[in-house]
């Protein structure tokens, strides 16, 4: 199996064997050597907007075949291996307002 180099803010596709469809997952974490897990931290995607707390908008890019959102909510530990493909990166902008979104979620 090829080496998987993912970083934090890159938006990549997750088979979490469900309904035979591979998500959109963003990396929040990928896994350095001194780490006592070899586990990436990713919430996923979603084209079904509520507009509500734990919801980034990050509109639609080029990547991305509907307007989308980052959700929050749904923390994932996966194995660096399930990540698929990268699809691409959220700009600096729409990064910084995922990472208020947690500190906000989790009262940071």
């Amino acid at each position: 199996m090829a080496s998987i180099d993912a970083n934090a803010g890159e938006v990549w596709t997750v088979d979490f064997g469900t309904a035979a469809k591979q998500r959109p997952v963003l990396v929040l974490a990928f896994p350095q050597p001194s780490d006592a897990r070899a586990l990436v931290v990713v919430v996923p995607l979603t084209s079904q907007l509520r507009g509500l707390r734990g919801e980034v908008d990050i509109g639609k890019p080029k990547w991305l075949p509907k307007h989308s959102a980052v959700n929050v909510q749904g923390f994932a530990s996966i194995d660096q291996n399930a990540l698929q493909r990268k699809l691409g990166r959220l700009n600096d902008h729409q990064l910084e307002s995922v990472k208020d979104a947690v500190r906000d979620l989790l009262d940071f």
